[in-house]
């Protein structure tokens, strides 16, 4: 049995069609999970709940955690903790592998142009730091609890049924009500996006990799750098429309965040666009001998049916 504890997002349903070249049993762990394929064995889960945490591990080998919470730092703060603790847990005592998808919020600001997995840990945001802890947490259990674990790395994504990426939010979205995109601080800054496909490719092949465990692993991201103005005019090419953007500064993210709370979770992370913003997945890409997505062919095909 492998089973991916927070199935309902876009990692989620690639990462359960992946699995199939693997195993055919798979358990989908969420609040209202929803099968991907015919045959999913579905479990209605709290993750905040230690023991329906527990009940939802049992019995599986591999157990893949792609939950996201609510973009809040307050929110982060009191539930990762619990969250990552339960699935340590449950992992220990089923005798699972966990493989644990993070992003990079725990690097220091001066590592963000040329990110490896050997960067130095120092965030500088509050949600950075909760990041940092989840991960102290882990190798804690890897070194002294011996929990087969693997942390996989993603940079900002994109994708085919992808609702929720800065791409989306901050260009696509805007485009289909007729207005400007917009771009935080610098679009003419470096900035990477992983390719949501290569997400869910790499978490299965990872997982069933039992070599790959006890490291810290970048999923396959195009080496190719592209701009925030690079990315903006592609999508406006795929949609027909003319590449018309503007800049959202920090004072406008200041000024707006006293009325739209995410736009002042947002203000904390914009040191990832005052600078380049490059992640180097050549680990990965090597040892798996792994091609990503090139940014041209991934944005055909996030509109190809739309």
């Amino acid at each position: 049995m492998q089973t991916i504890l927070g199935a309902g997002g876009a990692t989620g349903i690639v990462l359960a069609k992946e699995l199939r070249a693997y195993t055919q049993q798979i358990r989908l762990v969420s609040r209202k999970p929803v099968r991907v394929n015919a045959d999913d064995e579905l479990f209605p889960t709290d993750l905040l709940n230690a023991r329906e945490v527990e009940n939802a591990v049992a019995g599986s080998s591999v157990v893949y955690l792609t939950a996201g919470l609510e973009y809040n730092s307050k929110v982060w703060k009191r539930d990762w903790p619990i969250l990552i603790q339960n699935v340590i847990d449950a992992c220990l005592k089923a005798k699972a592998r966990l493989v644990f998808l993070d992003n990079v919020y725990m690097y220091a600001a001066s590592e963000i142009p040329s990110m490896t997995e050997q960067s130095a840990v120092n965030p500088p945001s509050e949600k950075g730091k909760v990041r940092a802890q989840v991960q102290d947490k882990l190798l804690g259990a890897i070194q002294e609890n011996g929990l087969q674990a693997l942390i996989a790395r993603s940079a900002d994504f994109y994708g085919p049924d992808v609702q929720n990426s800065p791409l989306n939010i901050s260009v696509t979205d805007e485009f289909r009500k007729g207005k400007k995109a917009f771009w935080q601080v610098d679009a003419s800054k470096v900035h990477s996006f992983t390719y949501v496909p290569d997400i869910g490719k790499s978490l299965a092949l990872l997982g069933n990799t039992p070599d790959a465990f006890g490291e810290i692993w970048h999923l396959p991201t195009s080496s190719e750098k592209w701009t925030g103005k690079d990315f903006i005019e592609m999508i406006a090419s795929e949609m027909n429309l003319k590449p018309r953007f503007y800049i959202f500064t920090r004072w406008m993210m200041q000024l707006l965040g006293l009325f739209v709370p995410i736009l002042k979770e947002l203000k904390e992370m914009a040191y990832q666009y005052d600078r380049d913003y490059f992640f180097d997945s050549s680990k990965f890409e090597k040892r798996f001998s792994y091609k990503p997505m090139s940014y041209a062919e991934g944005i055909r095909q996030t509109f190809k049916n739309q």
